[in-house]
């Protein structure tokens, strides 16, 4: 069997267009996004690809630069930042193959129908949207296949968002967990009342039984090691969130409450935008 190695590659945060501002910030970020290359001796697998041009133009260079046949390329959700620069690299990378499962797959329709890329995405980023976009292939089947060793798609439900998942390469004691994790950035939970945080707390333990040495949040801070930790610290913000919204607060409260108990997180507006949806 072939010995596996991964990398990670976070793209900085990058500011939006959007207006709804929380009294202390004078703009609205975009929180830092990673992508991970699992590799072989002569082949790889890269996790998710990105939002900009420009994000995965740079992206496609990093792969390139490892010398790696890129075979496939998963993608974990249907979050318009973690598929929209799949165009970029497959025309970087002809060979490869772009999946999904069928459910991630569906749901990236979504995010990627134009009247919804014309609304959400391009009123956020403005001239940054690729014009041409490619959805993943459904995938048959939870493996994917590297040099005789199994990546396996564990299914997550709703995270952040609904028909989530994680990939798990057991050879590394890898997880690779999408938007199920955050570290050390605030919690995007916008599309996540009350029954969906108990199911993120439900997939954070699935997360957790498979007992990895190494956990890659989707959104993170550049330069933290992959700490399984990040587990039971996403599952900590949740429960804040929960305490302080069972207190009845208003939108800045509920905001204040978070960057109190998360002091230093990277992008206080996914806080800002999670206590505006929670409180109304």
């Amino acid at each position: 069997m072939t010995t596996l190695s991964y990398a990670v590659h976070v793209t900085p945060g990058i500011p939006t267009a959007i207006p709804d501002l929380p009294p202390d910030l004078d703009r609205r970020w975009w929180s830092p996004i990673s992508a991970t290359l699992v590799s072989g001796e002569r082949d790889a697998v890269l996790v998710d690809a990105f939002l900009t041009v420009e994000q995965a133009t740079e992206l496609a260079a990093w792969v390139a630069a490892s010398g790696k046949d890129l075979t496939t390329i998963y993608i974990t959700h249907g979050h318009g930042d973690h598929w929209f620069g799949l165009a970029t690299l497959l025309d970087r990378f002809p060979t490869a193959r772009a999946v999904a499962t069928p459910r991630t797959v569906a749901h990236a329709e979504g995010q990627g129908a134009p009247e919804f890329v014309e609304s959400f995405w391009r009123t956020r980023f403005p001239g940054q949207v690729p014009d041409r976009l490619v959805l993943p292939e459904p995938l048959d089947g939870d493996v994917i296949e590297l040099e005789g060793e199994e990546l396996r798609i564990v299914d997550l439900g709703h995270t952040d968002t609904d028909d989530t998942t994680a990939l798990h390469v057991p050879s590394l004691g890898l997880v690779v967990a999408g938007d199920a994790a955050y570290d050390d950035v605030h919690l995007y939970l916008a599309e996540s009342p009350a029954v969906g945080r108990k199911a993120w707390l439900a997939a954070l333990d699935v997360l957790e039984d498979l007992r990895p040495t190494a956990v890659v949040a989707g959104h993170k801070r550049a330069g933290l090691p992959d700490d399984p930790a990040v587990i039971d610290r996403t599952r900590r913000y949740i429960l804040d969130f929960e305490e302080l919204l069972a207190a009845g607060p208003t939108t800045e409260e509920l905001y204040r409450g978070l960057l109190e108990r998360h002091p230093g997180r990277v992008n206080p507006g996914a806080a800002w935008g999670s206590a505006r949806s929670a409180t109304g």
